[in-house]
């Protein structure tokens, strides 16, 4: 019976089995593909209209050539990636953006599911060609309300990832300006009770592994293997897998603060799940101290740290154990401290909680994303 069901309800395409009531339309058939104009960088420094770069907003301007939003796709450099823009925009001459009279939102999304990035040249700058991407075929409902609903769902996930980025982005603010007038805002004259410490004397920073001596035993029993290119993109098809067997104080989990100490320095809160920490990356913990006021202190530092790797002649700029030892840090009597760890406690608790809820949205959201897009699964059948 079910089996009847689906020969009813699908049928076979040069693309693939799809709904009955979709159908198969070349690119060319449903956008227009427009070239993005130059601007100078000095024009990119006024304004309040983001310009988009094949990356992302490069810069501000003072007027827009798309009014009320739109898509952009990198054309030059960072080809091939697909960007939604809410507000009006300038795009930049190593992108297209697009036209269509069919709703934006669903026609990004259509954009993000087909793998624009295969069509990408593999030359010495990376180039998409309008033609080629012109001509490719998709499948996409007849009925508009049908793609209007697909888009919300979607839509829906991603505000809700967006919305809990904006709210961290503002509690770490807050953490911030706290943590600057307690402890870098005090004065020359050192309070009661308060004293000075190493970097290194208020927490362990426990440097990863070379985890390619401890490969994973299968494709299924395995660690991702966190280093810092997922610290910046999360774990992603390409990231190395490692042995579930390595020392459990190398086994990231959410909450964990990373600090990568060569190459491109930052401090993140991990909230990608369990992974196996590789070299080059610091896992800073503390018995002694709550973890806000070790994150607060290495955040303080972060710009002389970057400042002392970008100072080096060599390919990967680092730092050494020793800035750690000579970046000396306040420590106020524990009354104070518990004081302040009222305050700072809620805050870091909830921008983890929202971390984890954001890599959870973006697993659903990249679950439903080939199969909406595909009628595999329709949207009468979600809730949400």
């Amino acid at each position: 019976m079910n089996f009847m069901r689906i020969i009813k309800e699908y049928k076979e395409t040069e693309i693939g089995i799809i709904p009955q009531d979709w159908a198969v339309v070349k690119l060319e058939d449903i956008l227009v593909i427009k070239y993005g104009k130059p601007l100078k960088d000095e024009d990119r420094l006024i304004g309040k209209i983001p310009v988009y770069g094949s990356n992302g907003i490069v810069g501000y301007h003072n007027q827009s050539l798309v009014r009320g939003g739109g898509i952009i796709i990198g054309r030059k450099g960072s080809a091939g990636e697909v960007i939604f823009s809410h507000e009006d925009f300038y795009p930049i001459d190593t992108t297209y953006f697009i036209e269509t009279d069919f709703d934006y939102k669903f026609i990004y999304y259509l954009l993000k599911n087909y793998n624009i990035k295969k069509l990408v040249s593999s030359s010495a700058v990376p180039g998409l060609n309008r033609n080629d991407l012109y001509s490719q075929q998709v499948a996409m409902p007849k009925n508009r309300n049908e793609q209007k609903q697909i888009a919300e769902i979607l839509s829906s996930l991603d505000d809700k990832i967006e919305l809990n980025r904006k709210i961290n982005a503002n509690l770490e603010k807050i953490a911030s300006a706290l943590f600057k007038k307690w402890f870098i805002d005090i004065g020359d004259e050192l309070p009661e009770g308060w004293e000075i410490k190493p970097l290194d004397g208020i927490a362990d920073f426990l440097n990863g592994l070379a985890l390619q001596k401890y490969p994973a035993e299968s494709e299924t029993d395995y660690l991702p293997v966190i280093k810092i290119r997922e610290l910046n993109n999360g774990i992603t098809e390409t990231t190395d897998k490692a042995s579930t067997k390595i020392p459990e104080e190398y086994i990231l989990k959410n909450g964990d603060i990373i600090f990568s100490w060569s190459g491109s320095l930052d401090v993140v809160v991990w909230c990608g799940g369990r992974g196996a920490l590789n070299q080059h990356l610091f896992k800073v913990t503390s018995k002694m101290y709550p973890k806000w006021f070790y994150y607060q202190w290495i955040k303080y530092f972060l710009p002389l740290f970057q400042n002392i790797a970008s100072d080096k002649a060599v390919t990967m700029g680092h730092i050494k154990r020793g800035h750690l030892t000579e970046s000396k840090v306040l420590i106020p009597d524990n009354k104070t401290l518990l004081k302040m760890d009222e305050l700072m406690f809620p805050i870091i608790e909830t921008i983890i909680n929202n971390l984890v809820e954001i890599q959870n949205l973006i697993m659903i959201r990249d679950s439903l994303l080939p199969r909406l897009m595909s009628g595999k699964i329709r949207v009468k059948n979600i809730k949400l």
